[in-house]
């Protein structure tokens, strides 16, 4: 691991080092910044994500964290004894630091889940649906007379095509909350 301080951070930014910073954070399973300002922390959630193309998360409590968590693709804010500034620019909120290993490796899963059945079920909804179309010139002999009323295809998407996106929301979890939290690994997978 690697702990870096604010005054070891603007010497970095002030020196041209931030290629070298990079390099020995690479090494490290974990960095540490601690004493730092607002920008410095924003300054390295940027460099992480320009440099190294990576998706990015902040997690903070406090009004000092928010530029950081607005900085980062996906923020967490962490409701308690510093106010409310951080959860109020967050992309996600937790009223303590216990929770965020459940948001990440249950939610985050069973998010990342879902989002990718309603991909594909997306692209099956419209391929079945222009393919019909498709054919129908054909018996038509590419006429441009419409196959199905106005109506009906307004009521197509929102009635007969909402249900399963709805279904899948509510009720699809692939693995329960406690495997997940047991096997952590299992995230990658469906990746």
């Amino acid at each position: 691991g690697l702990v870096i301080d604010g005054r070891t951070l603007s010497i970095i930014f002030q020196g041209g080092l931030e290629e070298k910073f990079l390099e020995l954070t690479r090494h490290c399973r974990s960095v540490l910044c601690c004493r730092s300002t607002p920008l410095q922390k924003s300054m390295v959630v940027k460099l992480v994500r320009r440099q190294l193309k990576v998706t990015t998360l902040s997690i903070g409590d406090g009004a000092n964290d928010v530029s950081m968590i607005q900085a980062a693709d996906v923020g967490i804010g962490i409701s308690g004894q510093e106010g409310m500034q951080a959860v109020m620019a967050s992309d996600f909120a937790v009223s303590r630091f216990k929770h965020l290993k459940k948001l990440l490796l249950v939610h985050g899963h069973w998010c990342y889940a879902r989002l990718a059945k309603m991909v594909i079920y997306f692209f099956y909804k419209n391929v079945s649906y222009v393919s019909l179309l498709f054919w129908y010139q054909f018996f038509c002999g590419f006429s441009g007379t419409t196959m199905i009323d106005y109506w009906q295809m307004i009521f197509f998407n929102l009635f007969f095509t909402s249900l399963p996106p709805l279904v899948f929301g509510v009720l699809d979890r692939d693995v329960s909350a406690e495997t997940l939290l047991g096997l952590p690994e299992l995230y990658k997978n469906g990746q």
